[in-house]
Parts: C-alpha cells; sequence; structure tokens
C-alpha cells in the first residue's frame, strides 16, 4: 500500500555553486510511503506524516546554507563552540562564513544539486520513520512560474525563527502590473538584475577587522566584498561576500521592504500618470503587494 502526500513543505534555503556563487533556492517537497497497514489500518496517519517529515527537514534542511563538501572550492573548520567558519574560494568572488553550526548543511557531495539534497534527506528520513513504513520516495521540485523569477540571498536579524540566519534563500517570482497589465518586460529586467544576488542591510555592515573569518579570508580587498554582521537570538552571523554578487539596503530585507524597494526603483522610471503594482514573493505561494 502506497501512501502519498504533495505539497508537504517547501525547503528555502541557499547553496553555494562554483559558477553562480550563493543561489537562493525553494524546492517543493513531496513524498510516498509504502508499507503494511498499521492498527488503524493506515500506513502512518497523515497528521504523523506530515509533522514527523516536516519536522525533519526543517531541522536538518530548511533555512540553511547547503555546502557542496567534496568541492575543492569548499574549506570548512570548527572554531569556538558550537561555530564552525566556512570558506568557498572563487578567485576574486569568493565567499567567507562564520556562523554557528546550525547556519550550515554539509552535504557530501562535489556541487549541490536536487539529487544531491534528496539523496541527504532521504537518509535522514529513512532511519525516523515508523517500522511499518517500507518504502519511502521523494521527490523535490520548482514552482512552474509562467514569467520572470530571480534566486536571492538574504538573512533577517529580527525575525524569532530560523529566517535570521544570515544566509538562507529563495527563488521567487515577479509581478510587476502596470496600469492594470503585467509588464514582462520589466519583469525581466528586474529578474534579471537580481539574478543570484545576495541581498544585504545598510546596518549590518562593519570594518573587516572585527570578523572572525579563517585564514583562507586573510588579505581580501574591502574595497570589493562586502562585509556584514548579524547579531541574532540564534548566535553571531558573519559573511564577506564579493560586492558584485550584492545589493545593499537602506531597511531589512523582509518581503515587505523588498515589495516597497523594487516598486520605488520601478517606478522611478515611469511616467508619473502610470500605476504601478509590485507583487513580490519570498518562495513559493506567499509575498507582499507595494502601490505606487
Amino acid at each position: 500500500m502506497n501512501l502519498f502526500v504533495r505539497d508537504l513543505t517547501v525547503i528555502d534555503s541557499s547553496y553555494l555553486c562554483e559558477t553562480r556563487g550563493m543561489v537562493g533556492e525553494s524546492w517543493i517537497v513531496d513524498v510516498i510511503l509504502s508499507g503494511e497497514l498499521n492498527e488503524m489500518s493506515m500506513v502512518l496517519d497523515f497528521g504523523k506524516v506530515k509533522k514527523q517529515i516536516k519536522r525533519l527537514i526543517d531541522e536538518y534542511v530548511d533555512h540553511r546554507l547547503l555546502v557542496p563538501m567534496k568541492s575543492s572550492a569548499v574549506h570548512h573548520a570548527a572554531t569556538k563552540a558550537g561555530y564552525s567558519t566556512l570558506d568557498f574560494m572563487r578567485s576574486e568572488k569568493s565567499i567567507h562564513l562564520h556562523s554557528p553550526d546550525e547556519a550550515f548543511c554539509l552535504i557530501d557531495s562535489d556541487e549541490i544539486t536536487i539529487e544531491a539534497v534528496t539523496h541527504y534527506i532521504y537518509q535522514i528520513l529513512n532511519g525516523n520513520l515508523p517500522e511499518n513504513v517500507e518504502g519511502l520516495e521523494i521527490t523535490l521540485r520548482h514552482e512552474n512560474i509562467n514569467g520572470a523569477f530571480y534566486h536571492y540571498t538574504h538573512g533577517l536579524k529580527k525575525h524569532d525563527g530560523n529566517c535570521q540566519r544570515i544566509a538562507h534563500g529563495h527563488r521567487s517570482p515577479i509581478e510587476l502590473i502596470v496600469d492594470g497589465q503585467r509588464d514582462e518586460e520589466k519583469e525581466s529586467a528586474f529578474a534579471k538584475r537580481w539574478q543570484d544576488i545576495y541581498l544585504g542591510s545598510k546596518e549590518d555592515q562593519v570594518d573587516i577587522s572585527t570578523l572572525s573569518l579563517s585564514k583562507q579570508a586573510k588579505g581580501i580587498d574591502e574595497s570589493t566584498i562586502l562585509v556584514s554582521v548579524i547579531q541574532a537570538p540564534q548566535g553571531e552571523f558573519e559573511l564577506a561576500i564579493s560586492k558584485q554578487e550584492t545589493e545593499i539596503l537602506d531597511t531589512d530585507t523582509t518581503v515587505e521592504l523588498l515589495a516597497n524597494f523594487i516598486a520605488d526603483e520601478v517606478k522611478a522610471s515611469m511616467p508619473v500618470e502610470q500605476s504601478l503594482q509590485v507583487v513580490a514573493y519570498e518562495g513559493v505561494g506567499k509575498g507582499a503587494m507595494a502601490f505606487r
């Protein structure tokens, strides 16, 4: 007997790629369980499926930075208790972090792919399900988006959950509605601007001398590197990343404020008499609207 759950949860994380850098991603998770019926004539109660599997995915994968540990570009080392440094060497676009261990998801692969992440989740779930569950199939998939979208990474220091981690992200559609009609040209232009972007807040920038980075990060050119620190309930998160792959806002980077930022940027090049509605997404099926 098979039991399936579609759209069980969404993973909103970021991953490291030697070509693209730090990439925000959103994957929808579907599962199929097979096994004998239990005393309740079920393979597993739907409520328990959602709670148990979602809890494990949230704990080990969601809102973390996914790291391909077999990549020669990766240098990971423990520092003080519960913290580690992560260096991703990409010449002038290297990425350096010092964060609590819970900010990272270390995957035994030379690159992060849907297949690698699916295998990692399978290993976690396979040993944490009831004995009557004999088979487990996991599918990670992208949302079907009709139009432009971008991948962004950020951290929200004022958030009381895992969004405070400095490097988690989303794959997000964008809708720009001018005088009641979607403007695909404007949507594509803004999506290109924020393709594989790190969105930081001006108030989080600090002097590089204050960071607890590794020896691989010593000597980096501060004129070309964005340096940020997030002090949050889960700890201190430090990041140094190429300015070529970032955009700095005067505000926090909540989706509400991102919608306002997009609206101001797009409206600035439009005739005054035209109306603009921005629909900004934070991953799959949620977001904020702004009007100008």
